[in-house]
């Protein structure tokens, strides 16, 4: 039987340290690259749910991937109204409607979004010791912003679930603490 010197264990330790950094380095989401704020026409940033409009020349990250999804995916829940009018902008991405916003609906981050993957399927949310079912309609896009399409505001975020005020009430959130929430969600 050969014996192993130093250097080759040494090497051994070496690639297999190598290996295990490069595949948790997969699993990190990071900018893609940014986005350079534009600052709205008069009137065309709504501002409903203290969305934010883009500021002129402030640079905004973009993602195309979102954290690895769990059973337990860590998250950001944001107000979003997915209503005619509403600060949503246009019609939901899945299935070009507008919802109610006392329906439990939700946009979720492009890597989440998956190109529509999640579309019209239900996922848990849970926070403040409940839980509520909600349906997929749109991408809240981390991939682009500041211009008409996106309502003048920036990019998502790559780890937001943007939830209809429906999903807030379920969750039992005091209305003065709508807006920004850490939750966990799952695929249903």
């Amino acid at each position: 039987m050969k014996t192993f010197t130093l250097g080759t264990s040494l090497l051994i330790l070496v690639i297999a340290l190598v290996t295990y950094y490069q595949e948790a380095e997969a699993q990190v989401c990071r900018p893609s690259g940014n986005i350079r704020g534009r600052k709205p026409p008069p009137g065309e940033c709504n501002q409903e749910n203290d969305s934010d409009c883009c500021v002129e020349g402030k640079l905004y990250p973009v993602y195309r991937c979102s954290p690895i999804v769990s059973g337990n995916t860590k998250a950001v829940l944001t107000l979003n109204s997915f209503q005619a009018g509403g600060d949503g902008g246009g019609p939901s991405e899945c299935d070009n409607q507008y919802h109610s916003d006392d329906t439990p609906v939700v946009a979720l981050s492009t890597g989440w979004y998956g190109k529509g993957r999640r579309c019209l399927n239900d996922i848990i949310i849970s926070a403040n010791g409940k839980s509520v079912r909600a349906k997929v309609v749109d991408e809240c896009d981390s991939t682009m912003g500041c211009d008409g399409d996106h309502d003048y505001q920036p990019p998502c975020n790559n780890n937001i679930v943007d939830a209809s005020k429906a999903v807030w009430e379920a969750l039992g959130v005091p209305h003065e603490q709508w807006g920004e929430l850490d939750i966990t969600w799952s695929d249903a």
